[in-house]
């Protein structure tokens, strides 16, 4: 109950801070139904006030600050009580969707693929596409918005730096590995964060509904599994050096040079065609009156903001190595907190210490630290069908057309 009830603050002080911080009002993309609605923005500003605090607080504990203690002893109950928020959350979205009715005063619409009249695969994909609810004193909020880039995407960056500071509490250091690692998905959370508008023109916002499939996504899929990488390096410290480093900076730049790139092109040419900056770009126009991109990014493939998500995947798991370890517990070995030899940890524990070292365990760490990449891809190549599925419905013959202009999905020459 302590958990949960830790848990539950935290949302409740995410959404206090999305009511109360001033942000960017815009309206998202046209409904169905011709109406717009209105979203509040100022995700960045929220995240920050939040790591502020935590920042004070680890100035004045260090790394026994509450927060990163609390974090790294209950890290199963935290996943199982976001897991219960996910599935409440879904069965409550599900159940409410049936009160929507057409023409609506407020903009209410179901998801295209989620009235199946299936019951698991409706609660499992989303019935309806953009389910709000009104708080007291909060006003209203959008669920799927909230969930998309608030709790889960914050929580991200926080488990990460919980994982830092229990390194730092059993070495006595920061390896360059999981600073590195750190480093890179807090700009990649802080990007999305800063970049919150940018939503509007996603598929999870603009074609699907808000079902356990998103909610288990968002709250505890993404920030659980997305940051095992620092919670192994916690145990197991990896020192780079200045040549590994420059390597996994490397593949993380080129991967976020193409991602951020190739959605701020879609995004000015959603929103402004004639932006100076994506003027010169070609495309074609469609009989539903819509339009697609054959050159620039989206001509490259029909996909390079996945493409450079993927790359940016291997730079989270290239720090890890070759992963696995064992830890010899109450090990006799005479050694100052936070000596290290031959990569193997020592970890103080009263008069007795632990050994952590790889022995046999060398390589299979891989597939739990490698995981990220594995399943990112097939994550990727399930969105990329399923984008291309929707967009077949929505431009017909005018896909056929542009599939013959821009080949590729997602890697050219390959696939």
């Amino acid at each position: 109950l302590e958990v949960f009830g830790f848990v539950i603050a935290y949302y409740l002080l995410s959404l206090v801070l999305q009511a109360a911080l001033p942000g960017l009002v815009q309206q998202g993309v046209k409904l169905r139904s011709g109406a717009r609605l209105e979203y509040k923005f100022n995700a960045f500003s929220s995240a920050i006030t939040i790591l502020f605090g935590a920042a004070i607080g680890t100035y004045l504990n260090g790394v026994d600050f509450a927060l990163w203690t609390f974090i790294w002893d209950n890290y199963t109950r935290l996943i199982t009580a976001n897991l219960g928020i996910a599935f409440a959350l879904s069965c409550f979205v599900y159940y409410r969707s049936f009160s929507v009715k057409a023409g609506n005063k407020h903009k209410r619409e179901l998801a295209p693929g989620g009235h199946t009249g299936n019951i698991i695969y409706d609660w499992f994909i989303g019935r309806e596409l953009n389910p709000r609810i009104a708080i007291p004193v909060i006003g209203t909020i959008d669920i799927k918005a909230f969930c998309e880039l608030r709790p889960g995407m914050l929580g991200y960056v926080l488990l990460d730096l919980a994982f830092v500071a229990h390194q730092y509490k059993l070495y006595g250091f920061v390896s360059d590995s999981i600073f590195l690692i750190t480093v890179f998905q807090s700009v990649y959370v802080f990007d999305a964060l800063w970049m919150e508008p940018a939503i509007l023109s996603t598929m999870d916002i603009t074609t699907d509904g808000f079902g356990f499939m998103l909610a288990f996504g968002d709250l505890v899929w993404l920030p659980f599994i997305y940051s095992l990488q620092a919670r192994y390096l916690a145990i197991y410290p990896v020192h780079l050096g200045i040549p590994g480093v420059a390597g996994v900076l490397a593949v993380q730049a080129f991967g976020y040079w193409i991602f951020r790139a190739a959605n701020n092109e879609k995004n000015r040419f959603r929103t402004n065609p004639n932006d100076p900056r994506i003027a010169h770009l070609q495309y074609m126009k469609t009989s539903s009156g819509g339009t697609l991109l054959t050159s620039g990014w989206w001509g490259f493939c029909r996909h390079p903001n996945y493409l450079g998500d993927w790359i940016m995947a291997w730079s989270y798991s290239l720090p890890t190595g070759i992963a696995g370890y064992v830890v010899k517990h109450g090990s006799p070995v005479v050694m100052s907190h936070g000596d290290m030899i031959d990569g193997e940890g020592i970890i103080s524990g009263g008069t007795l210490k632990q050994q952590v070292l790889q022995g046999e365990a060398r390589g299979w760490g891989m597939l739990i630290t490698y995981f990220y990449v594995l399943y990112f891809a097939v994550l990727l190549i399930h969105r990329q069908l399923r984008d291309e599925e929707a967009c077949k419905r929505k431009y017909g013959e005018d896909w056929e057309e542009y599939k013959e202009k821009v080949r590729w999905r997602l890697l050219p020459g390959i696939y």
